[in-house]
């Protein structure tokens, strides 16, 4: 199974900030909306993500100060990013190595969605519980 597919059942719908939205604006995006991370883009092109982690990075760092600062200051650059053709597993896989939580998903170098590692997992229980039952189901009737 693709990304695609998890796309399809989840939607193309993300949330995101530009690169001079101050963090705290950023903040108080990620509370309103519960999500953890956010696509950071700038004339439709993903320039970096920000996420629970980078913010409690700088916090520790500098102080309640850094909140009035640019997000481009604290979210990651250059992000890891995936295409709806990438299989399930192989994020699974990417997201354990390089330690991330989230991946955009770009098509044609725009931006089509995000996706966690809860998607992903839960993804993977469904199509699990789907393949026991069918095989439950087919011991039943044999």
């Amino acid at each position: 199974m693709t990304i695609a597919t998890i796309l399809q059942r989840k939607g193309h719908e993300v949330v995101q900030a530009q690169s001079g939205d101050t963090v705290l604006s950023v903040v108080k995006l990620l509370a309103e909306r519960r999500i953890g991370c956010v696509p950071v883009v700038d004339q439709g092109k993903v320039v970096g993500v920000f996420s629970e982690r980078d913010l409690v990075y700088r916090l520790a760092e500098e102080g309640a100060d850094a909140l009035n600062r640019p997000v481009q200051e604290f979210m990651t650059a250059d992000p890891i990013t995936i295409d709806g053709d990438t299989p399930v597993i192989h994020c699974l896989s990417l997201m354990t190595k390089r330690r991330v939580r989230h991946l955009p998903v770009i098509r044609d170098g725009e931006l089509v969605g995000l996706v966690s590692i809860g998607d992903l997992v839960k993804f993977r229980i469904d199509s699990i519980e789907s393949e026991a039952a069918a095989l439950r189901e087919y011991i039943q009737t044999a």
